[in-house]
């Protein structure tokens, strides 16, 4: 077998990551995860984890990764926090070069996640920090009694909508279609709520700002065409999510949303390179199914690295 760095390198330290090194290095293979920017993913922008087995009444996203990052530290994980620039097949090695450095591996796990869609406004990215948001949990405290927009109609803009009534004189949710696609329970909550109200059958067309930053937005019916402009001081984004793999574009078989081709298996398009979460092409993107992807990845790491090693 030839010589590497490491048995296993994992990209990503989401639940799917995580998982994944928690069980490459309690199963005694050499690990890294390689994190871009805080362990714990998409979960540590999320208020409460309320459908997490074992936790009765829910539990903060940042609490339970904590609790994750913690386990892994348990079985000898190696993190880092860099970004990885490219990766390369050898054959029975893979190359990576992250941040200008080489590492060498027998295996490349991938668990990059996803990121918040955008709206795609012409002044949305210079209202970035100004107004507009894409994570209710870091900047709802920044709007305190003043009028709160969440754009989105599917879980997460329910939940970023009951939690940023807390803070803001109102909250209203702009949806594009005549009813909200969330989970039952959501619905309802959201319907009981006086604080919230609902602007059906509409997009943000416009968003207006002054020197101070956001200071309203212009709603488009999608029926009849008319604009109408609407005060928020905050405005929140939770229209879906892109998967973030910009560095396996190229070298691994993506489909056309520009997800990893990978089944249940986590096995893609390039031997001895697994796919884990939400990054992949799967039907649910929820903490346990990432958690389930990295368990399998893992497993289907090892056993590559078991065959490699009986080659010579």
């Amino acid at each position: 077998m030839s010589q590497t760095d490491y048995d296993v390198v994992i990209i990503g330290g989401g639940p799917a990551g995580m998982t994944a090194g928690l069980y490459a290095s309690r199963s005694e293979l050499k690990t890294l995860l390689i994190e871009k920017m805080i362990m714990g993913g998409q979960v540590m922008t999320t208020t409460r984890v309320e459908n997490w087995p074992g936790y009765p009444g829910g539990v903060d996203g940042p609490e339970l990764m904590m609790k994750f990052q913690e386990h892994c530290v348990e079985f000898g994980l190696e993190t880092t926090t860099g970004t990885v620039e490219k990766i390369e097949d050898l054959g029975k090695v893979k190359r990576l070069v992250v941040d200008g450095k080489e590492i060498l591996c027998s295996v490349v796990i991938i668990a990059t996640g996803v990121i918040p869609k955008k709206l795609g406004l012409p002044n949305e990215k210079e209202l970035v920090g100004r107004g507009v948001s894409y994570c209710a949990t870091c900047d709802g405290a920044f709007f305190r009694n003043v009028p709160i927009a969440v754009i989105g109609g599917g879980d997460t803009a329910a939940e970023e909508a009951l939690f940023l009534k807390r803070f803001g004189s109102k909250v209203i949710m702009v949806h594009r279609r005549d009813e909200l696609r969330a989970t039952k329970i959501l619905r309802t909550r959201i319907a009981a709520d006086e604080k919230i109200e609902m602007a059906w059958n509409s997009v943000v067309d416009s968003l207006v700002s002054d020197n101070t930053g956001l200071t309203g937005m212009v709603l488009r019916d999608v029926n009849t065409g008319e604009l109408t402009e609407v005060e928020v001081a905050g405005l929140f984004v939770a229209v879906g999510v892109d998967p973030t793999t910009d560095v396996v574009t190229g070298f691994l078989e993506l489909d056309e949303g520009g997800y990893i081709r990978a089944g249940e298996d986590t096995v893609t398009s390039v031997p001895g390179v697994f796919a884990a979460g939400d990054c992949r092409t799967n039907i649910l993107k929820q903490i346990s199914t990432a958690v389930g992807d990295g368990a399998v990845a893992a497993l289907m790491a090892e056993r590559h690295i078991d065959a490699l090693r009986q080659e010579g």
